[in-house]
C-alpha cells in the first residue's frame, strides 16, 4: 500500500544522465512509496530495450544534426524527445504497482487542464484520436516503473525527420505516416506549459493515491543515490554496446506484425544449425527477445527441432504460433 509519495524532478536534459538516474530511483524505492519522477530530454529518440535502431530511427541524420540515439529498459517502440515534451515514471515495488490507477493519474490531470483523455489499445494515450502519450513498463528485483510521454508542444518534423518506422507498424494502425498519429496538447490548451503539466500530474498524483506529495529536489544524497552511481549508470547508457550492441552478420532473416508487436530475427546457419541470433521487436515483454535467442542458438535448424525448443518456451500461445510461423517461411 502506498503510504508515501516522493517527487522527483530532473534538473537536465542529457538523456543518458536521465535515463541513468531513472534507473537509480528504480533501486532506490521503498516498500510504500511512490516516485513521480519527471524529466525532460533534448533532441533524442529513445527505443525499445529490444529495437533495432538502424531500423527504426535515421542514426546518421540524428547525430549529424546534434541529437541523441538512447535506448531504455522496457520494451516497446521507438519515441523521440524534445524540451516541447514531458517525460513520466512511475517507480515503485512490484507489489504496490497498479497500471490502471497509474494510467487514472494521467487522465484525470489531463482532463483537469480541460484536454480529452482517453485510453487506447496496449499503451497508447489518445485525444481527439490522436496519440499523445506513449507508455512502456519494466520490473526487476521486486520494483517496476510505468513510464511514457506527453506531447506538450513537440516539433513533429523533427518525429517525421528522425523516426522511421516500418510500413506494417503503419498500416497495422490504419495510418499513412507519423505526423497522422499525433497530436500536442497545446492543441486543446494553447498556454498549456511543461510547468503547467507538471503541476497538474503532481495533484492528480495526490488525489489518486490520498496521500502526501513530498517534493525532492537535486542532488540526491537523501535518496540514497550518489553521483558515483549515476556516473556509472550514465555511462552504461550512452556505451556504444548499449546502444548498439552487436550487428550481427546474418545469413537470413525473417520479420512480421502481430497483434502484440513487430519481431525482426537475423540468424546464421552453418551445417544445418542456427549458430547466432539476433533478435529485434518493440513488444511490451523485455524479456521475448533474449528469451528466443537463447532457444533458438544451437537449435537444428528444421522444423521438428524449431518446434521442440517453441514448446519449452514460456511465451502466451499466439506469440508462439506467430514466431515459429515466421520461422518456417525461411526454411
Amino acid at each position: 500500500m502506498i503510504q508515501r509519495l516522493l517527487i522527483c524532478r530532473s534538473a537536465g536534459h542529457d538523456p543518458y544522465a536521465n535515463l541513468a538516474l531513472e534507473e537509480a530511483l528504480l533501486h532506490r524505492v521503498g516498500k510504500g512509496e511512490l516516485i513521480l519522477y519527471l524529466w525532460q530530454n533534448k533532441r533524442t529518440v529513445v527505443i525499445g530495450r529490444n529495437q533495432n535502431p538502424w531500423k527504426e530511427c535515421r542514426t546518421a541524420l540524428l547525430e549529424e544534426e546534434g541529437g541523441h540515439l538512447a535506448r531504455r529498459l522496457s520494451g516497446g517502440g521507438a519515441v523521440f524527445h524534445d524540451l516541447g515534451n514531458l517525460n513520466f515514471t512511475f517507480l515503485m515495488s512490484a507489489e504496490d504497482y497498479d497500471l490502471a490507477r497509474q494510467l487514472t493519474v494521467l487522465e484525470r490531470a489531463c482532463r483537469s487542464l480541460g484536454i480529452p483523455a482517453q485510453r487506447s489499445g496496449r499503451n497508447d494515450l489518445l485525444a481527439d484520436d490522436r496519440k499523445f502519450s506513449g507508455n512502456a513498463f519494466y520490473s526487476h528485483a521486486g520494483k517496476a516503473y510505468h513510464h511514457g510521454t506527453l506531447m506538450v508542444d513537440v516539433d513533429i518534423e523533427m518525429v517525421q525527420r528522425y523516426l522511421s518506422p516500418s510500413k506494417a507498424k503503419l498500416a497495422a494502425k490504419g495510418v499513412d505516416s507519423v505526423r497522422s498519429r499525433v497530436v500536442n496538447l497545446r492543441e486543446f490548451v494553447p498556454d498549456l506549459t511543461i510547468d503547467g503539466l507538471s503541476d497538474a500530474l503532481i495533484a492528480a498524483l495526490a488525489e489518486a493515491y490520498a496521500a502526501g506529495a513530498h517534493g525532492v529536489r537535486l542532488p540526491l544524497q537523501s535518496l540514497g543515490t550518489d553521483e558515483m552511481d549515476l556516473h556509472t549508470l550514465r555511462e552504461k547508457y550512452s556505451s556504444g554496446e548499449w546502444l548498439y550492441g552487436s550487428k550481427l552478420p546474418f545469413t537470413a532473416s525473417v520479420e512480421d506484425r502481430f497483434s502484440w508487436g513487430g519481431a525482426e530475427i537475423q540468424f546464421n546457419v552453418s551445417e544445418g544449425v542456427i549458430r547466432a541470433v539476433k533478435v529485434y521487436t518493440d513488444a511490451m515483454d523485455d524479456t521475448l527477445a533474449p528469451k528466443l535467442e537463447t532457444a533458438l542458438t544451437e537449435c537444428a535448424f528444421r522444423i521438428g527441432s524449431l518446434r521442440e525448443r517453441f514448446a519449452a518456451l514460456s511465451l502466451p500461445a499466439e506469440q508462439k504460433a506467430n514466431l515459429l510461423s515466421l520461422l518456417e517461411t525461411a526454411l
